[in-house]
């Protein structure tokens, strides 16, 4: 390995503990901003669509945005607060909502995935520098990424991305238990919780459900493949969410249905 003189070496990024602020301040400090924080609802639930967002926060917006953490630590009426607030004051967001038949489709890690990519290229007033995930390493964003730790509760812009997937999502669950009342959407957002599990059993599954599920799959008499079932640890994102097993078939082809929504506080 060659060791540079110490003329030449690059300067060290010092870390100092500003909380959830660190990484982004840290990174644009040696000019890799602006930072964009990804982050995903529904990977774990059997019934509904996939959510993933992403922002990109104000530098400065540290304290205006004090109290921002993991959208699973918060209440309902904390998370519709930091929604609307995150979305006047965010230079940019991107929400890509991809439904059950497409997760069925190409399988939810893939989707998941994709629609990652597709969020963080969805932030077209304000390109990132830098993509923050949360937990795990996505590449293909087209600019360096770092995956995080616990990302949603250390990092700002994560925690921001996880509040407008998670909103966006639940709102879209409250919809679909207006068509199918029989499940409780509105209540358990589509999770395998026992009161999910025993409607399913009782009136079988809706289109809204995800077919490549095991537990869904059981209930509607489809077989899956063999080899292809495996078990998906469901996110912490509801109490009393079981895990309902999944077909992991990635899928083929173009996305065939996919909305993307995008908007920012300079637009």
């Amino acid at each position: 390995m060659r060791v540079l003189p110490d003329g030449l070496r690059p300067p060290r990024a010092v870390v100092r503990d500003g909380g959830s602020w660190t990484l982004q301040t840290v990174l644009q400090r040696h000019g890799l901003g602006p930072v964009a924080g990804v982050d995903e609802a529904g990977r774990g639930a059997s019934a509904g669509p996939l959510v993933i967002a992403a922002a990109v926060l104000r530098p400065a917006d540290a304290r205006a945005l004090d109290g921002l953490t993991d959208s699973k630590l918060l209440t309902p009426a904390a998370r519709d607060h930091w929604y609307d607030r995150i979305r006047s004051r965010a230079l940019d967001h991107a929400v890509v909502v991809v439904p059950s038949a497409e997760v069925d489709r190409r399988g939810v890690h893939v989707a998941n995935i994709e629609g990652m990519r597709r969020a963080v290229a969805g932030l077209t007033a304000v390109p990132p520098g830098y993509v923050l995930t949360d937990g795990f390493p996505v590449r293909g964003f087209g600019r360096p990424a770092l995956a995080v730790p616990k990302g949603d509760r250390v990092a700002a812009c994560i925690a921001a991305a996880s509040v407008l997937a998670k909103v966006t999502r639940d709102r879209i669950m409250t919809e679909l238990d207006a068509e199918h009342g029989a499940y409780g959407f509105a209540v358990h957002k589509g999770y395998s919780t026992p009161d999910h599990e025993a409607a399913l059993r009782t009136h079988g599954p809706c289109p809204e459900h995800r077919f490549s599920f095991a537990n869904v799959a059981a209930v509607a008499g489809r077989g899956l493949p063999t080899g292809l079932v495996h078990n998906v640890s469901v996110p912490e994102e509801e109490p009393g969410a079981t895990d309902p097993g999944h077909a992991a078939g990635a899928g083929a082809g173009a996305w065939e249905s996919l909305e993307i929504v995008t908007g920012g506080a300079g637009r």
